[in-house]
């Protein structure tokens, strides 16, 4: 059982939520599958979970029941999208390109963070539609750097870097996404049409502001922020119309409207080392999302923060290989009853921690206190 160490005073962590792991999910996988990296998780309308992976993560000890190898017992690679139930049960899969970041629509349709945004058919995995993207990616090479960003400026309208993050609002209908050209650009397409409609960087600044200085996105440990965003950029739109984009590698979350006016920076751990703190982002399931749940892959633990003040209340976590530890903690996930979900891309592999207070939660409080 997994609790939270609080990092405030007593009547403010009295309002941090409590959360158990739960070994019961998800079952065992079938069909002989050894995941891979988990680099896409979202909850569907339904409270099931689909897992984006990379099948090719697995080394060669953990697929030799492929045809053509040593014919084992175990395993072989699976498809990169796999749709698990609130049971723990797999009721569907489709392969697809392995990426980054993903999201499911009100009628069930997957869209992946591939070299840009594909919408996929679950029933068939076939490409429905994809937005924009320029050719050719940008090459290395001072002057071959130079001459890419002068041809595709930071305010172009079409996916440059490639994909880390996807949300969509249905009641806006549009799509936001992270990508990671120059250190993170927000951008926003209409979900219909998947048109380019609007974007911004660090600090809510236009499109056409943010520097192709790389200086511009150095990261300072313990020092001053970044003008512009540094990378790894990942991001979450609350029900009250807030764009909440962690900039893993600037360790902050930055806080602008859905139209880029730019509100607050939050500062998550700034400590010199690794590739920064806030990764993914979800909230808690209560009608004003209270907190904000922030997955951490550099100090493998969930922060909770108060989303008014983005000061941090509590924690979950650490890093190891047991049952509610992490190694390389990645994504995180919420559904509707406050559940959440986890998935790890060291460590290759999907949890579930329950609410404290629910009844599975005061179940496995009583199996911890059990001598």
């Amino acid at each position: 059982v997994v609790g939270i160490s609080c990092t405030d005073d007593g009547a403010q962590a009295q309002l941090a939520p409590r959360f158990h792991y739960d070994p019961t999910w998800p079952d065992p996988l079938p069909n002989l599958w050894k995941l891979g990296g988990v680099t896409g998780l979202a909850v569907d309308r339904n409270d099931n979970v689909w897992v984006y992976n990379r099948p090719n993560d697995a080394l060669p000890v953990e697929r030799r029941a492929e045809p053509g190898t040593d014919i084992a017992v175990c395993c072989v690679r699976p498809p990169s999208m796999i749709h698990i139930d609130k049971g723990g049960n797999v009721i569907g899969s489709f392969d697809a390109p392995q990426g980054h970041g993903m999201a499911v629509d009100d009628e069930g349709f997957v869209y992946l963070g591939q070299d840009t945004v594909r919408k996929y058919d679950p029933e068939t995995g076939q490409i429905v539609a994809e937005v924009a993207k320029t050719p050719e990616k940008e090459p290395d090479g001072e002057a071959a750097i130079a001459a890419f960003r002068e041809m595709y400026p930071p305010e172009t309208p079409m996916i440059v870097g490639g994909l880390e993050e996807i949300r969509i609002v249905e009641e806006d209908n549009e799509m936001y996404v992270a990508d990671n050209y120059l250190g993170g650009r927000v951008l926003v397409f209409d979900l219909d049409t998947f048109e380019f409609k609007r974007g911004w960087g660090a600090y809510g600044k236009p499109l056409a502001e943010i520097s192709t200085d790389d200086a511009d996105h150095e990261y300072t440990p313990n020092g001053p922020m970044a003008p512009d965003f540094v990378g790894h950029l990942t991001l979450n739109v609350s029900n009250d119309g807030l764009v909440y984009a962690a900039d893993r590698r600037g360790t902050r979350i930055h806080v602008p409207t859905k139209e880029g006016d730019f509100l607050a920076e939050f500062v998550l751990a700034p400590a010199p080392g690794g590739g920064g703190s806030p990764g993914g982002v979800a909230f808690s399931p209560d009608p004003g999302q209270q907190f904000l749940y922030i997955s951490d892959r550099m100090n493998n633990k969930i922060w909770f923060l108060n989303r008014e003040d983005g000061q941090v209340v509590g924690e979950v976590g650490h890093m190891g290989e047991n049952g509610g530890q992490f190694f390389g903690l990645h994504m995180i996930a919420v559904d509707s009853r406050g559940n959440i979900y986890t998935g790890e891309v060291d460590s290759f592999r999907v949890q579930r921690f329950v609410p404290a207070d629910s009844p599975r939660g005061e179940l496995l409080q009583q199996l911890a206190d059990m001598p």
